[in-house]
């Protein structure tokens, strides 16, 4: 396998990457098809086209400006940075389509020498037919180009680059020079043919014209100084391309009639002022791109090989190798010249340019993704020197490349990112560690949550009850015992709020405990990954409960806010957990925090249905948040569906009545999400043991919430721990009351 993907002998400057690129630019499609597309869809139609396709390339091409100063480039050209920007197995999928495209180009360029043979017809002394003929041509042509490049290498096609572009620029003055044809109508920017073809179609025929970007990026690893030469090379020859284009464009509006440009594909012969020029021409733009392709295709699979993004270690080491003196990928190139020979063979202009239009606006659209992500990402080390790029020129040639993509064929377009979805998933099969495309999403991600937190502290202001939402913190030393707290954090900040939850590790912070913590909270995170719970964990090192607690409270969390409820979680056979809660009661009123203390017991969360919330007349303040809580933890995918709340109002008998019309108002207003079936008052007298009322009701409830006052933390740990026989229980309190809408 080659040691490098650059020529240990590179001197190519700025002047090669524009020659490549404006000799594609302005080569077949410009003699072939540009005034058949004046013809169809009209002068403005045209220059309607020309803007469209470098809404496109401008954009890829300070892209690529941009990406190419960011980073030591290498062979390979657009496939080197996109693989190097979204990772290999996206790079790959997206590199083996341009690859394609490429090695489809020399063959479509090819074809479209053999179509200056036409103005040879007359000339010609054989009696044979004009397909043949140019059959004939082609194979030979591609034989003689094969042999050539095979010998010589990129030297010799370079050297020949400046011979053909030369006579390309001639040409085309000498087209400038010319008079109108003995038809030409007079001047009219609307006329158009009378059966026009349709504007996407004719845009997907001319598009290929505007793919010069691509081919002068192939030859970054022949070049000196790549991050010099790939954006000054590649912007001139978009920028030159563009205006030769326009001025091309009204030169045959003025000079033919619609239905001549439409009908004859060497129009262009019939107003320059020496005709035989313009097949000279056709033929040096033709052989030209034809040359660049050629040298840009292998590089492309060199860099693939190199990459090894086949799943055939003995086929990417065959493909990378290149020749021991100028590490030319002659490997490569035989695979090239096998494609392009099957091309040449079809034939049709028209069906190859479909082709690689598709191709290269995938590769376009990539590459403006790219330098869009990047942007958001704030990757320190996507530093580019280039600065003249923006985000929103990025994000719009992205997605204008990908809508015309569908536009221009339905079709095609489905079928191209069908066949790099499938490469994609073949490559990250075989290649599972490779995932550049998720760390580049991460980093945009990572940027669009650090916004949103700063905006939210910043727009923090107090906020009105009726807007409460949860941002729960729990503080556990005991989370590989048991798991009831997680899951119910988990429950309850699901959809409507944060939950952060903290492991707490007592000690003092050095390496060992340090080290300690970090597996703890992988243990933690795969512990989430494997269930339904999305919230946020980590752990704390301190040397006590209390001195933990107090750093924790006074966290933002990653939501941008304060915790406004903590929970604590404790076994009902050892309190010893709520304990270390209760001495430290005095901290989340200092906070002003809700708090949860969740008893658990051996039945668990049970079948996770039916939730029972239990409203005395001291819960004045918890009421609301014990209905909220439950309502929220019923929302969870995990309580199964079809689950209810049930509401016990224990209320003095004597007034019962009034408590049911109550409850009923509220649920009349739309202020109670729950059925009145499911609301029941249950009357107690002076003498009733409020603890056997609940067990009764609640024995088997899969979770009960009750309320407590602070002033019932004085009691101690007994008053939370009577209820023995029953699930697990959530005792709430309010520092303040909420508002249920």
């Amino acid at each position: 396998m080659a040691k490098s993907l650059t020529n240990p002998n590179a001197t190519f400057g700025s002047m090669p990457v524009f020659m490549t690129a404006i000799s594609t630019i302005l080569g077949a499609i410009l003699f072939l098809r540009f005034g058949w597309a004046v013809g169809n869809v009209g002068f403005l139609g045209v220059i309607t086209i020309i803007i469209v396709g470098h809404l496109v390339t401008i954009p890829t091409a300070l892209a690529v400006a941009e990406i190419a100063t960011n980073q030591k480039v290498q062979g390979g050209g657009a496939y080197y940075i996109i693989s190097r920007s979204f990772g290999l197995n996206i790079g790959g999928a997206i590199g083996i389509a341009l690859y394609l495209s490429q090695a489809i180009s020399v063959a479509f360029y090819i074809i479209a020498f053999g179509e200056a043979l036409d103005s040879l017809a007359p000339y010609i002394p054989w009696d044979i037919e004009m397909a043949v003929l140019k059959k004939i041509a082609t194979l030979t042509v591609m034989s003689l180009l094969s042999i050539i490049v095979l010998i010589r290498g990129a030297n010799i096609g370079m050297k020949a680059l400046y011979v053909v572009v030369a006579m390309l620029f001639l040409s085309i003055i000498f087209f400038f020079l010319g008079d109108a044809t003995e038809n030409a109508t007079p001047f009219n920017i609307y006329e158009t043919t009378k059966n026009p073809e349709g504007f996407f179609y004719v845009f997907t025929i001319i598009f290929p014209a505007f793919t010069g970007i691509a081919a002068g990026l192939g030859l970054s690893g022949d070049l000196k100084d790549p991050k010099k030469s790939i954006p000054s090379g590649t912007l001139w020859a978009t920028l030159i391309g563009m205006l030769v284009y326009i001025a091309i464009a009204y030169k045959l509006t003025v000079t033919a009639s619609a239905d001549e440009l439409a009908s004859d594909q060497l129009i262009m012969q019939r107003i320059a002022i020496w005709g035989p020029i313009i097949p000279i021409g056709l033929a040096a733009a033709t052989l030209s791109s034809a040359i660049g392709s050629i040298l840009v295709a292998p590089r492309t699979l060199q860099a693939i090989g190199f990459d090894d993004i086949l799943p055939y270690p003995a086929l990417n080491n065959w493909l990378a190798k290149g020749r021991q003196k100028d590490n030319d990928p002659v490997n490569g190139t035989i695979i090239t010249i096998v494609i392009a020979f099957f091309f040449v063979g079809i034939g049709d202009v028209n069906f190859v340019a479909q082709i690689i239009s598709m191709f290269f606006m995938v590769t376009y659209g990539a590459i403006c993704l790219i330098s869009f992500l990047e942007y958001f990402a704030a990757d320190p080390s996507y530093r580019p020197t280039f600065k003249h790029n923006k985000w929103y020129y990025s994000l719009g040639g992205a997605i204008l490349s990908f809508w015309l993509m569908f536009k221009m064929n339905l079709t095609y377009a489905m079928l191209s990112i069908l066949i790099m979805g499938i490469m994609y998933f073949i490559i990250s099969k075989y290649r599972p560690e490779r995932r550049g495309l998720e760390k580049l999403f991460k980093g945009v991600i990572f940027q669009l949550s650090r916004q949103i937190q700063i905006f939210v502290q910043q727009a923090n202001k107090e906020e009105t009850e009726y807007n409460w939402r949860p941002f729960a913190i729990c503080v556990s030393g005991e989370s590989f015992e048991r798991q009831s707290a997680f899951d119910l954090l988990g429950w309850i900040s699901h959809k409507y709020g944060f939950g952060t939850y903290i492991h707490y590790i007592e000690g003092l912070l050095n390496e060992k405990t340090h080290r300690d913590s970090q597996n703890k909270l992988q243990r933690l995170i795969t512990r989430a990954k494997g269930s339904n719970t999305k919230i946020y964990i980590d752990t704390i090192i301190s040397p006590s409960y209390t001195s933990a607690i107090a750093q924790v409270i006074q966290l933002s969390g990653i939501s941008g806010k304060g915790s406004n409820l903590i929970l604590f979680e404790f076994p009902n056979s050892n309190a010893q957990s709520l304990k270390n809660a209760l001495d430290n009661y005095s901290l989340f009123d200092a906070s002003k925090l809700d708090v949860c203390f969740l008893q658990t017991s051996l039945k668990g969360f049970g079948y996770k249905k039916e939730i029972h919330v239990w409203i005395g007349r001291q819960d004045f303040h918890n009421a609301n948040l014990m209905v909220l809580l439950a309502y929220i933890i019923l929302g969870h995918p995990d309580w199964k569906k079809g689950g209810i709340i049930k509401i016990y109002s224990l209320v003095p008998n004597e007034e019962s009545k009034d408590e049911q019309r109550r409850w009923e108002e509220k649920i009349i207003a739309g202020r109670l999400p729950i059925s009145p079936n499911n609301i029941q008052i249950v009357p107690i007298s002076a003498g009733d043991n409020k603890k056997e009322l609940i067990e009764k009701q609640s024995h088997d409830a899969d979770l009960t919430i009750m309320g407590f006052a602070s002033k019932e933390i004085n009691k101690g740990a007994d008053h939370f721990t009577q209820y023995e026989d029953m699930g697990n229980i959530l005792f709430v309190n309010a520092y303040r009351k909420k508002e249920i809408k």
